[in-house]
């Protein structure tokens, strides 16, 4: 037996896929989170799926995972002491930033400006000077250089990041200043931005390469502890012994990157800025495999958790990947998934504003101690509380692993509303409508803003949460439909078995498209496609197996921001880069409604040369299955009261349990569809059909 497995931490669960090679099968758990270990909620899973398998840790040929510790600690805010070395008269770096104000000018006359990331003491130069083609202008000063290092090691500040002038274009002044690092203060934790980021934009790239030096210690640290837990299992179980290595117990182990690819355990620890959106990523692939084989080119995915839902766009069954993304306050201008998060999970807690609304999130009550319901201390209102006292969900979750107290949501809910003059089923429906319309602007937020018109898609849900405001969804943004998927709370799980190995490599190459120079483009092509062939290597693919994707950032003369195109992965020459300057119109016109192509007083401008590595692995298939009777009575369990309104009161609504419904059959709402992980409240005037893969497509019928 060769079994995959793929974990992901989520805010109040750790939902878990096993794929069983031999015969294609795939299972499905859950576990409760440990937010103060997350190991110990991790290797509960792995024990739970393989105790569901009758296996053991010999069986196991590959972990992959998807965290949220560098996730957190940047919307926490909590990055340490860093300190920041930089090329000499650009120290205030940082301090000047970028002009943008959250909100708008309107708010400007409030806003105050964050902690910058180092404070000004912390920040220190180091003479040496490159131009914009990486020639030294003035060479590196090395004795400034050891004064530096010897300053940062007599004051304890053990993490750094280095980031000079130009170093895109030559990482050598660099390469030097780590070296002087590694002699004179060899306990530094170092990030150097020509390893990080190698792409011009001198802000950008010093706050990428500190964020990289911030959570390396948190992530290399949560991933050593995942690779001897995993040692242990394997060992405990049978298998292997212990190997060297993170990953341990001759278990190869995967971690997923926000680019949409996963990187084995041992390279993360050297690269942890590309796990900074590991878990909304695995969601959006896996849903894009599922949305593609149903059948359906435009997609929104919507990942509902318990601390926040994650929303991004699927075009032709690959999610949009953007450089310009930003995790709390810190931009991260890495590959990544284009995801918007926004806190409305099922454990945002309600609260009244000062000014005696009813808001909802962005705090959220997690796992411990959870809503009200959950009994294990909590003492706000939640919209899982709000839920389970509407009924639309059930009395209990995981299939009755987890029961809530149904009394104490009430209580909650009774002693909010007193303060805002609603009773109960008022105050909890209005709960709702909020957390419903906070998803819709972050839908709209991908959609709208980026020139997409949101009533072309249709929308993919999938978490624990996700499924549970779908229909209020499709009233606000007039989508065409929705589609559920069979266990959406193990979506962003199964996500992890679909994925490649996958790195990116990007240089900086500033050229206009009429002065290109075919032959020296290809040259750096070349140069990155070997450095990703290098990295490919050390994971285990051998040459006749990986495969390579380019790609170019164009923008128009004069603009500051570019527009990412594919290039054609044959030898580039005038009309190959013609086609990719003709691509760049195109896209420009799709995401701003114009373009120069006629106008020769607008020169195209070639900005960044792009490589991305691929090592392929073997994705589980999916199965249709045979049509039913479509006698969808046969998983009809009872029914129960539920509102789906206030002005409505409760009304009976028939209660169907998912497992037993079969392609063909169709649910009239009012109902519930209920199943392990999850559940769909259907409205009245909306209704379900089951697909040959087993997806709820649920449509609006008034």
């Amino acid at each position: 037996m060769g079994i995959r497995i793929g974990i992901d931490t989520g805010g109040t669960f750790t939902d878990v896929v096993a794929f069983d090679e031999d015969t294609g099968t795939l299972t499905t758990t859950k576990t409760p989170s440990t937010p103060a270990n997350p190991a110990d909620g991790f290797v509960e899973g792995i024990s739970k799926v393989l105790g569901l398998l009758a296996a053991d840790g010999s069986d196991v040929t590959a972990v992959s995972h998807g965290t949220t510790v560098a996730t957190n600690q940047l919307l926490e805010g909590k990055l340490g002491e860093l300190g920041f070395i930089t090329t000499e008269g650009y120290e205030f770096i940082l301090e000047i930033a970028r002009q943008s104000v959250p909100d708008g000018y309107g708010n400007s006359y409030f806003w105050v400006k964050p902690p910058r990331i180092v404070p000004a003491h912390l920040v220190k130069t180091v003479g040496g000077r490159l131009d914009h083609t990486g020639a030294e202008l003035r060479p590196f000063d090395e004795s400034r250089a050891i004064e530096v290092a010897r300053w940062f090691r007599d004051r304890g500040v053990t993490t750094l990041g280095v980031c000079f002038l130009h170093s895109y274009a030559n990482p050598e002044h660099e390469e030097r200043m780590r070296d002087v690092l590694a002699r004179e203060h060899p306990d530094a934790i170092v990030s150097i931005s020509s390893q990080v980021l190698r792409e011009y934009r001198e802000y950008e790239r010093s706050m990428t390469t500190l964020v990289d030096a911030a959570v390396k210690p948190n992530v290399s640290r949560y991933v050593r502890s995942i690779g001897q837990r995993l040692a242990g299992v394997a060992t405990r179980s049978g298998g292997p012994p212990a190997s060297e290595g993170v990953a341990g117990g001759g278990v190869p182990f995967y971690v997923m990157k926000s680019n949409g690819g996963v990187l084995s355990a041992e390279e993360v620890v050297h690269q942890p800025i590309t796990t900074v959106l590991s878990g909304p990523a695995a969601g959006a692939l896996g849903a894009a495999l599922i949305a593609n084989a149903a059948g359906f080119a435009k997609v929104l995915t919507c990942d509902g958790g318990g601390t926040s839902t994650d929303v991004s766009v699927v075009l032709d069954g690959e999610p949009t990947l953007t450089t310009e993304g930003t995790v709390g306050a810190y931009p991260s201008k890495i590959p990544m998934i284009d995801v918007v998060t926004v806190g409305a999970g099922g454990g945002s807690i309600a609260w009244v504003s000062p000014e005696g609304t009813l808001k909802v999130g962005p705090r959220s009550a997690g796992a411990d101690p959870g809503p009200l319901c959950y009994g294990k201390g909590g003492t706000e209102v939640t919209v899982t509380d709000a839920h389970v006292v509407l009924g639309r969900i059930p009395p209990h979750l995981l299939g009755g692993e987890v029961p809530l107290d149904v009394d104490a949501a009430r209580a909650g809910l009774a002693g909010l509303g007193a303060r805002l003059g609603l009773d109960v089923e008022a105050c909890a429906s209005g709960i709702l409508e909020i957390s419903a319309w906070n998803q819709a602007n972050a839908l709209r937020q991908i959609t709208v803003k980026r020139g997409l018109d949101v009533r072309d898609f249709t929308l993919t849900t999938f978490g624990g949460s996700g499924s549970l405001l779908l229909c209020r969804l499709v009233d606000i943004l007039g989508l065409r439909g929705v589609l559920v998927p069979p266990d959406p709370g193990n979506v962003s799980a199964f996500g992890l078995l679909t994925v490649d190995v996958k790195n990116d490599y990007v240089r900086t190459a500033v050229r206009r498209h009429s002065e290109l120079d075919p032959a020296a483009t290809e040259t750096v092509f070349a140069q990155l496609r070997d450095e990703a062939a290098a990295a490919l290597r050390k994971e285990g693919f051998s040459d006749d197996t990986h495969r390579f994707a380019r790609t170019a950032d164009l923008r128009y003369f004069g603009q500051a921001f570019e527009v990412r195109v594919p290039v054609p992965d044959t030898a580039l020459d005038s009309a190959v880069a013609d086609g990719v300057a003709s691509a760049f119109h195109d896209a420009h016109r799709a995401l701003y409604g114009y373009d120069f192509r006629d106008d020769e007083r607008q020169h195209v401008e070639w900005v960044n040369l792009r490589v991305s590595g691929i090592g392929p692995i073997t994705r589980p298939d999916l199965r249709e299955r045979a049509a039913g009777d479509g006698a969808a009575r046969r998983a009809r369990t009872g029914n129960r009261p539920v509102c789906f309104a206030a002005a409505d009161g409760y009304m009976d609504a028939d209660v169907y349990w998912r497992p037993d419904l079969q392609p063909g059959d169709t649910i009239a709402g009012p109902a519930v569809i209920e199943e392990y992980g999850s559940t769909v409240p259907v409205h009245p005037g909306f209704a379900v059909r089951v697909d040959s893969f087993g997806n709820l497509l649920v449509e609006a019928t008034r």
